[in-house]
């Protein structure tokens, strides 16, 4: 069966439905992007894999084709990550005031916005990495930036750089899965509790105080 859906890998609108799953998570959350993208590597490594099965080994024909099916679906899925991330940027910051009045009405995303002003007046960008791997983490983090009016040269790197290394992670759990429990459902198990855990210390942390320079609790 996987070797089956890895062929689609070879298809451009395979792709586009990854980029598509990507970009619009930033907008609803629930989305499994990120379960998306791992299945998508494990099938890629399997339809490459058997369609090389016949050749001759010495060629490395087959090492090359998951290569490169990894190397685009890790650009894919990092391109779609950064330019959801600047959508839901610009968005925050059209809305503006009336945007900003919207998030106040929820404790979490007023206290996640404190946070991120927080981080960011500290040169903590970190945060835009950590937060793309929380469960909303990433919509909080674009909208409040863009809310906050952050300049685009403080968001942009720090987005490309989580967006690169969630698709790198994302991508890795499922080859890698692929590669030592087999290309099997047990795989994709194991891919969604990788990432749920990930996700979980990513929220933890997110939740953790942050103090600023008076001393006061974020």
């Amino acid at each position: 069966m996987w070797e089956s859906v890895g062929a689609l890998t070879a298809s451009p609108w395979f792709y586009g439905l990854i980029a598509a799953s990507v970009l619009l998570d930033v907008f609803l959350p629930v989305l499994p992007s990120g379960v998306l993208v791992a299945a998508a590597a494990t099938a890629a490594a399997a339809g490459t894999g058997a369609a090389a099965a016949g050749a001759d080994a010495m060629t490395g024909a087959a090492s090359t084709a998951d290569a490169w099916d990894l190397i685009v679906l890790t650009i894919c899925a990092a391109t779609a990550s950064v330019l959801g991330d600047l959508a839901a940027f610009r968005v925050g910051l059209r809305g503006g005031p009336r945007l900003h009045r919207i998030m106040s009405r929820s404790r979490r995303l007023r206290t996640a916005q404190a946070r991120l002003g927080a981080a960011l007046a500290h040169g903590g960008g970190a945060l835009f990495l950590v937060a793309r791997f929380a469960p909303a983490g990433r919509s909080v983090v674009s909208l409040g930036a863009g809310v906050a009016r952050r300049r685009v040269r403080e968001f942009l790197p720090w987005s490309v750089l989580a967006g690169i290394s969630w698709a790198g992670y994302s991508v890795a759990l499922g080859y890698f899965g692929g590669e030592w429990l087999g290309t099997g459902w047990l795989t994709t198990a194991v891919s969604v509790l990788s990432l749920f855990l990930a996700g979980s210390a990513a929220a933890f942390l997110l939740r953790r105080p942050v103090q600023d320079t008076g001393g006061a609790t974020a």
